[in-house]
């Protein structure tokens, strides 16, 4: 399967290669992988594993490979690459300032692949596939789950290449992260091919509540993956932010991000809609416009 996304930029169709895409496939399409290794994959214990080898100053050897396999481009970095002590280090390394434009009304909390959708009940119908999605599940709470019933829904997923150091989508006061969650799937897109629910419904996730003024409470969601194992919030909960500000970082491995907010005080972009029923992900950054304010 070729996974196909549009660049917002320049609206052409791009086909995205994930690495470790026959490990993925594997895995998630492979009976042996899905019954044999997928249970001991998604451990938590092989994902701190990985994370500490990641860690290590000996890791610092596969950056420069890296870059040059997916093509990153570094001039965005605060940091040169001899600067890096580890690949963590690398991996969720700062940019210079101003390298991202903070836009007005609600804007994409990190780079990525994103899917929109007016309201949640819109994500059954479009990626389960006959399969029921609860938001009850993935929020584990269904008090919070009838509350955001009609709430619209931002998927923003990062691939390994993108910059994993993710922000608040607009301005208002954050809560403390909740952690909920268990296992670690991976959110690459080979596996949302057939594991959406599990996939949001399985991971190491964190729920916070970001109230703003007169917008309604925004929930950010941030989800771990397989060689991820770590969400890090690097905010002051109870403590007023501004739009654009960082929330923190994921460690090494794709990783996603889920909003949920009130669908009568932002309006999504059009064209993100239009994509995301076209069965496409759109290429978005952080600071970039992805709704518009409706009240």
């Amino acid at each position: 399967m070729d996974i196909k996304f549009i660049n917002r930029a320049t609206k052409e169709l791009v086909t995205e290669r994930p690495p470790g895409e026959d490990i993925l496939r594997f895995l998630y399409g492979n009976p042996v992988g899905e019954a044999l290794v997928l249970p001991i994959a998604k451990q938590k214990f092989i994902s701190d594993w990985y994370g500490k080898k990641m860690d290590s100053p000996s890791s610092v050897s596969r950056i420069e490979p890296f870059i040059r396999s997916l093509n990153i481009d570094m001039s965005e970095s605060e940091k040169q690459i001899n600067e890096f002590t580890s690949f963590n280090d690398f991996f969720y390394r700062k940019l210079k300032s101003g390298t991202r434009k903070i836009e007005a009304g609600l804007v994409s909390p990190g780079d990525g692949k994103i899917l929109v959708f007016k309201k949640v009940s819109e994500v059954k119908s479009f990626f389960v596939k006959g399969e029921k999605f609860t938001l009850g599940e993935f929020l584990e709470d269904e008090k919070l789950a009838e509350e955001y019933q009609d709430a619209a829904m931002v998927i923003l997923r990062l691939a390994p290449n993108d910059y994993h150091r993710y922000h608040f989508p607009y301005q208002g006061i954050p809560s403390a992260c909740h952690e909920i969650g268990k296992d670690y799937y991976s959110v690459s897109p080979i596996s949302l091919e057939k594991k959406f629910t599990q996939v949001f419904t399985k991971n190491k996730r964190e729920i916070c509540r970001l109230k703003t003024a007169g917008k309604g409470d925004i929930l950010i969601i941030p989800v771990g993956a397989t060689m991820v194992g770590s969400l890090n919030s690097t905010f002051t909960p109870e403590s007023p932010i501004e739009k654009g500000e960082e929330m923190g970082y994921f460690a090494f491995g794709g990783s996603t991000i889920v909003l949920l907010f009130d669908a009568n005080s932002f309006e999504l972009d059009s064209d993100l809609v239009e994509n995301t029923q076209n069965h496409l992900e759109t290429a978005v950054r952080m600071g970039e416009k992805i709704a518009i304010d409706k009240i």
